[in-house]
């Protein structure tokens, strides 16, 4: 379980280095975006990437 999890975590590192490694200006842009938004909004988008991730693990399981 602890292999599988760290693996996990070392997927999530190398799929969120893509962006800035990519296309950096793009990634600082929707950065800057981001922490204008409000709090409930900040919020919502948290919410919707774990709802979007439970609903994956429980497809491929």
């Amino acid at each position: 379980m602890t292999t599988t999890l760290l693996m996990a975590f070392a997927l999530m590192l190398v799929l969120e280095g893509l962006l800035p490694f990519i296309a950096p200006k793009a990634w600082r842009d929707t950065f800057r975006r981001i922490t204008e938004l409000a709090d409930g909004q900040i919020r919502f988008l948290g919410l919707s990437s774990i709802i979007v991730g439970l609903i994956l693990l429980s497809i491929l399981k």
